[in-house]
This record gives structure tokens, C-alpha cells and sequence, in this order.
């Protein structure tokens, strides 16, 4: 028989055992919605990779949502209790401005990237995820959305920040350029401190030389219009029917929880007729991530064709913005299901599509190379990485921004929002004519 002394020792290490194990399937939980997607992760692609058998993980959690809500929790709130300690310390201590916002970015980051599988997780799949499973995060997401506007609210009565543009904008264009890294960043690269000193400078001071940019009053309406092409025939529009069907799905749902069946039921016809025009789910995602870049590519070129030498740099890079934005949210569903996507697609279509993806980067290296040559844009700024930044602030704001809400209170239009980010990333966030003198001494 156990002595009391004996069973309270076994029954702690038991604990200890199922506390370990619990972990242990957090841990790979979170790596595997990480890359693979919460919707395409299994509880038995969970269990084998905690290394358990697939029926005891019942054990420790009831369903994939509960292990989904309590990975969700942890990627927020272990950020959130570092970024508050760190404004705390900077108030203690009066640290600068600008010293605290390069500290927080690279924590963000960091956890972001390297550090937390769980954040990481949290950031890629929260947006595609029901209001339902939503729902219980949204306080915590807003606390620490709350931890950055005040930071950045207490800079801008110091005069540090610019005062055109609301602090709810400017968190969201830091968190939004932050986020996107997720899709591109490779740490074999340059690490993360190197990434975060770029992106924080960028972030403050944009891109521009001068002190304002001056983008010649270049608006929405002055970008190409697409026109998708033309359909003739029943089946040729069936067709049509079926990619616009699956760009939506596709956009909302991820490229592994994407089913041949959902894009049926979304262009409303029988399962089994899609294969009339499709042999498989692959093809049809092909031509729809095709469609989605390629659309994009010829809509910023031509925008950018406007322009002849001696060019107006500013007016240039503002127009391909204009353009960037308006493919993102009016002109193509292909392009926001595939700016959406592209993170989770297998190698194959990351390998098959990365040639015009790279196509699109070097159009936009180019507009900024020529931009840094003659002057418009300043010379410490390495070209690539800042255009990493760039897009990357702007494609993430298909996660976020809403333009359907525009007229209601505190929601921007399309064209209220792009030109507000068109400034934010020219000129930066800081208020370069009111800042105070610690800030300029600080800055240099």
C-alpha cells in the first residue's frame, strides 16, 4: 500500500506528465497551423506530430477548436505582456521615441518570426477564420492593438508623429507592414534585428528625400481600369463562372481547405459538372493564382508606362500604389485570392508562379531604383527590402480594411485610405517639421 506521502508524489508526477504532454501538443499544433493552416491541420496530423497516439489526444483536448482557441491566446497574450513591459521600462526610464519604437519592432518580429510559433500561427490564420472562433479573441487582439495606439497617441501630443493622419491609421500601417513578413522574410537572408532597424527607419521617415512628397494630385480615378476579357459561348462563360467561383473560396478559405465541392456550390452548379471543364482542384487554382498576378503585373506596368523622362518619381510611385490598391480590392477577385493565399500554396505552386511574382518585384525595383538614382527617394535605403516593406504594408491590408464601410463612422474610402497610405509610406509617420529636438538628435 502507498503512504500519503508516496501517492501525493505520484499523483504530482502524473500532473507533470499530462502537463508535459499538453504542451507538447500545443507546440505542434502551432507549427503545423503555422504552415499548414488551421483548416487543413487534422487531430491526427496533430498527434503524430506531438509524437502520441491519435485517440489519446482526446485526452488532453475535447476538439482541433479548443487546442485552435488556446494557440490563438498564447500568440497574443506573450506578445502582449512583452510589448506593455517595454513601453512601461521606456516611461521609467524616459526612454526616447525612437529608441522605444525600434525595440518594439524587433520584438514584434522576432516573436513574429523566430521566437513563437504561436504568434505566428495567430497572425496567419485569424483572418480567414468564422466570427465564431473569432469571437473569443478579439478582446485580447484589441488590448494590444490598445497597447500601440496609446504609445503612439503619447507621441503624437509630444509632436513626434504627424498630425494629418489618425493614430488608429498609423498602428495599423505599422502592424500591417510588421504581419506581412510571415509571407517572405527568410531568416538565411539577414537576421531579424538587421530587418527590423530597415523597416522601423522606413516606418518613421519614409522613402523620401524631402520633407513632403509631392505625388501631382494623382487619384483613383486616374487608374487603368480592368476589363476582364470577354466570354463567348455558354461554356466558355461556365468556365469563367467556376475560376471567379474558386478565386473567392480560394481567398477566403486557403489553398488546403479549398474542396472541389465548396467551388461548386459557390458558382452554383452540381459538383460532378466541374469536371467538365476542369480535370482537378490543382488546375483550377493554377489558373486562378495565374490570373491574380498577372492581372496585377499588366495593370501596374501600364499605370507606370504613363509616366515619360525626366520622370516625376513621386507621382510615379504614387500611381503604381493607386493601381496596387485598386487590383487588391475592385478590379480583380484573382488578385486578392492570391495575395491571400499565397502563403500556405505547396512548393509546386510557389515554384511555378514565383517567376511572375519575381517579374513584379523587379517592375517595382526598378520604379524605386530609378526613383533613388535621381534623388527622390533617399540613398540609404536598400531597395529591395524596402520594397518587401512596401508591398508588404499594402497586401496586408486585404486582412483588415473594409472599403464597403466607407461612410460609416471613422471608415476611410478606398481612395481616403490609399492616399493616406501613400503618405505614410513617402514621408513616414514622424512630424519631420514639429518634432522636438531630442527626437532630431536622437534621429541621426
Amino acid at each position: 500500500m502507498l503512504r500519503h506521502s508516496d501517492a501525493i508524489k505520484q499523483t504530482n508526477d502524473e500532473l507533470s506528465k499530462s502537463e508535459r504532454t499538453r504542451g507538447d501538443i500545443l507546440s505542434a499544433a502551432a507549427r503545423l497551423f503555422r504552415h499548414e493552416g488551421y483548416y487543413a491541420t487534422t487531430m491526427r496530423d496533430i498527434a503524430r506530430e506531438s509524437g502520441i497516439e491519435a485517440g489519446s489526444i482526446y485526452y488532453h483536448f475535447g476538439s482541433k477548436g479548443q487546442i485552435l482557441s488556446e494557440v490563438l491566446d498564447i500568440g497574443v497574450r506573450e506578445l502582449h505582456k512583452k510589448v506593455g513591459k517595454i513601453i512601461q521600462s521606456a516611461k521609467d526610464e524616459s526612454k526616447g521615441f525612437r529608441e522605444t519604437f525600434a525595440l518594439l519592432i524587433e520584438t514584434h518580429l522576432t516573436y513574429l518570426l523566430t521566437t513563437s510559433d504561436y504568434t505566428s500561427a495567430n497572425i496567419r490564420n485569424y483572418p480567414m477564420l468564422s466570427d465564431e472562433a473569432r469571437a473569443p479573441h478579439r478582446d485580447l487582439r484589441a488590448s494590444y492593438a490598445q497597447v500601440w495606439s496609446e504609445f503612439l497617441e503619447d507621441a503624437k501630443e509630444a509632436n513626434i508623429l504627424r498630425k494629418d493622419i489618425s493614430v488608429s491609421t498609423i498602428r495599423q500601417f505599422v502592424l500591417s507592414a510588421m504581419n506581412w513578413t510571415v509571407e517572405w522574410y527568410d531568416v538565411d537572408r539577414y537576421p531579424v534585428h538587421v530587418l527590423a532597424g530597415r523597416m522601423s527607419n522606413l516606418i518613421l521617415d519614409g522613402m523620401c528625400s524631402d520633407h513632403d512628397a509631392d505625388t501631382g494630385g494623382h487619384k483613383m480615378n486616374n487608374v487603368i481600369e480592368f476589363r476582364a476579357p470577354e466570354t463567348k459561348g455558354k461554356a466558355a462563360k461556365t468556365r469563367a463562372d467556376i475560376l471567379l467561383a474558386a478565386a473567392r473560396v480560394l481567398r477566403d478559405n486557403g489553398y488546403k481547405a479549398t474542396t472541389l465541392r465548396q467551388i461548386a456550390v459557390e458558382a452554383d452548379m452540381q459538383a460532378g459538372s466541374v469536371y467538365y471543364h476542369f480535370k482537378s482542384k490543382e488546375a483550377i487554382v493554377d489558373e486562378v493564382l495565374n490570373a491574380g498576378l498577372s492581372d496585377l503585373l499588366s495593370g501596374v506596368r501600364a499605370t507606370v508606362e504613363e509616366f515619360h523622362e525626366p520622370y516625376d518619381h513621386h507621382a510615379r510611385i504614387a500611381a503604381a500604389i493607386w493601381t496596387h490598391m485598386h487590383f487588391l480590392f475592385q478590379a480583380s477577385e484573382f488578385t486578392s485570392a492570391n495575395i491571400r493565399s499565397y502563403g500556405m500554396l505547396p512548393n509546386q505552386f510557389r515554384e511555378k508562379h514565383g517567376k511572375i511574382r519575381h517579374e513584379y518585384g523587379r517592375l517595382w525595383d526598378r520604379i524605386l531604383r530609378e526613383a533613388q538614382n535621381d534623388n527622390a527617394i533617399r540613398s540609404d535605403i536598400k531597395i529591395v527590402p524596402l520594397r518587401q516593406v512596401m508591398l508588404g504594408a499594402l497586401n496586408w491590408t486585404v486582412e483588415w480594411f473594409d472599403p464597403n464601410r466607407a461612410g460609416m463612422e471613422g471608415n476611410l474610402s478606398l481612395p481616403e485610405f490609399t492616399e493616406m497610405l501613400i503618405k505614410l509610406l513617402l514621408e513616414g509617420v514622424c512630424d519631420r517639421e514639429n518634432a522636438t529636438a531630442a527626437e532630431q538628435v536622437e534621429s541621426h
